[in-house]
């Protein structure tokens, strides 16, 4: 198999421009890096699982090439992005819960804000 890509090097290969920094601790930045890019190659194997079980149940019988080759049709498309959502919503569910609690906080009055700068 001669592959002319070399994947590793791809893989750490850097963006242009500065890395934008999102928390106080690098560290915390690094560590949502990694848990998203986990994140993005469980749902890639989660699609081609799906694809796996979908050319099983019609065929009995499958190969690489009938993975690779595979197009889902509308309903499995509707299926497999219905799933995704459902995927990323359970993911990024103490995301969601810590906007909607920001939300709901009541706007603190022009005098709290002030107090709270008096204490930094």
């Amino acid at each position: 198999m001669s592959d002319s890509v070399d994947w590793i090097a791809r893989a750490g290969a850097k963006a242009k421009g500065k890395r934008p920094q999102y928390f106080d601790d690098p560290a915390i930045d690094r560590t949502l890096s990694i848990v998203l890019a986990i994140a993005g190659e469980v749902s890639v194997l989660r699609e081609r699982l799906d694809t796996v079980e979908r050319l099983l149940d019609a065929k009995g019988t499958i190969s690489r090439a009938d993975i690779d080759a595979y197009q889902p049709d509308r309903d499995a498309a509707y299926e497999r992005g219905l799933a995704t959502k459902e995927y990323v919503a359970r993911i990024m569910r103490g995301v969601q819960q810590d906007m909607e609690a920001m939300a709901a906080a009541p706007e603190p009055s022009p005098e709290d804000v002030r107090q709270r700068l008096l204490e930094e």
